[in-house]
C-alpha cells in the first residue's frame, strides 16, 4: 500500500505537468498533502472507532461532526453574508471550526462518559440524534437564505481540496501525524479494550482510561479534518473496510496504518481521476460517498444474513 501510495502520488504530480513547472508542482504538492492526511486520518480515526464501539459498521461521522459542520458554516453565511465570509481569513476560520468541533465532540464524549466507558452505545445514539437535530436547524435556516448565500452555503459544505491554504496544511500536517504516532503507541492496549469492557478490567486493563483517550484522538483526527476541507463521511468506513479484507487481521498495530493508507490511496487516485481524466465533472467527495454507501449497505445486508 505504500508503494502504491508513492507511485499515485508521482503521478499525480507528474501527470501532464507543462511549464511553469515550480507553479504547478506547489500546487498540486499542497493539494497531495491534504489528500493523504485527511485520506490517513479518516482511516485511522474510523479503525479506531470501531474498536472502542465494538462495531464494524460504524464511522465517526455517525455522532454528528458533518451535521455541525454544516451548521456552522451556515450560520457564519447567514451572520456574515457571502462577501463578509470570503473576507474572514483562512486561519482564523480553520482554527474557529477546529476548536468547536473538538468542543462539540469532548462535551459529547465527557458529559455521557462522565462516569465510566461502559456506555459507549449511548454515546453513540445520542451523537445521532444530535446530528438529526443539527442537520434540522440547517435547514430551517438554509430556507431564510437568499439564493445567493445559499449557494455559498452550498459550495462550502461540499468536501474540496482545492481550497487549503498552505499555512493551514501544515499546522494540520504536524498534529494528525502526532495523533496517528500516538494511536499507534495506544494500539496494543486498545487490542485488549476490543476485547469488551468486562474481559479488558479482568486482563488488567483500565478499560475507561484507554477508551476515553482514543476518542481524543478520534475526535482530533477528525475534527482537523473535517476542518481543513470537509466531512467525508463513509470514506473511513470504506478504507477500514478494505483493511480488514486485505490484511485479515484484528492487531491495530496492522489494522491503523493498513487503513490510513488505504484512505490515502483511494483520496489520491480519485483526485486523480477526475482532474485528469474527467476534467472536474463532479466532486470526489460525492462518488466516496456513494461507494462507501453501498459498502455499509453490503455490511448491514450481510451480518443480516448471518
Amino acid at each position: 500500500m505504500a508503494g502504491l501510495l508513492a507511485v499515485l502520488s508521482a503521478l499525480f504530480l507528474l501527470w501532464g505537468l507543462r511549464a511553469p513547472y515550480g507553479f504547478i508542482l506547489e500546487l498540486r504538492g499542497g493539494k497531495l498533502a491534504a489528500l493523504i492526511c485527511v485520506g490517513a486520518a479518516t482511516g485511522a480515526a474510523t479503525v479506531l472507532f470501531q474498536t472502542v464501539a465494538m462495531n464494524r459498521l460504524l464511522t465517526p461521522g455517525i455522532v454528528g461532526f458533518d451535521a455541525l459542520f454544516v451548521l456552522m458554516q451556515t450560520l457564519l453565511v447567514a451572520a456574515l453574508g457571502g462577501v463578509g465570509l470570503a473576507q474572514v481569513p483562512e486561519a482564523l476560520r480553520f482554527v474557529l471550526e477546529t476548536g468547536v468541533l473538538m468542543a462539540a465532540a469532548m462535551a459529547l464524549f465527557g458529559v455521557l462518559l462522565r462516569r465510566d466507558a461502559a456506555d459507549v452505545t449511548r454515546m453513540i445514539l445520542t451523537g445521532v440524534i444530535l446530528g438529526v437535530l443539527l442537520r434540522g436547524l440547517s435547514e430551517m435556516v438554509q430556507r431564510m437564505l437568499d439564493p445567493a448565500e445559499f449557494s455559498v452555503v452550498q459550495q462550502a459544505v461540499v468536501a474540496s481540496f482545492n481550497r487549503v491554504d498552505g499555512g493551514q496544511m501544515a499546522v494540520a500536517g504536524a498534529f494528525l501525524a502526532l495523533a496517528m504516532g500516538l494511536a499507534l503507541r495506544m494500539a496494543p492496549a486498545l487490542d485488549v479494550a476490543g476485547l469488551g469492557r468486562a474481559t479488558a478490567r479482568g486482563l488488567g486493563l483500565n478499560h475507561d482510561r484507554v477508551v476515553m483517550r482514543a476518542l481524543v484522538l478520534i475526535a482530533a483526527m477528525v475534527s482537523v479534518s473535517t476542518a481543513l476541507v470537509g466531512p467525508i463521511t463513509f470514506l473511513g468506513l470504506l478504507a477500514a473496510s478494505l483493511a480488514r479484507q486485505i490484511c485479515d487481521t484484528h492487531r491495530l498495530a496492522v489494522l491503523i496504518p493498513a487503513s490510513a493508507l488505504i484512505g490515502a490511496v483511494i483520496l489520491v487516485a480519485g483526485q486523480a481521476v477526475f482532474e485528469r481524466l474527467l476534467g472536474m465533472q463532479s466532486a470526489l467527495a460525492v462518488v466516496v460517498e456513494f461507494f462507501g454507501g453501498l459498502v455499509f449497505l453490503a455490511l448491514v445486508l450481510r451480518k443480516v444474513r448471518t
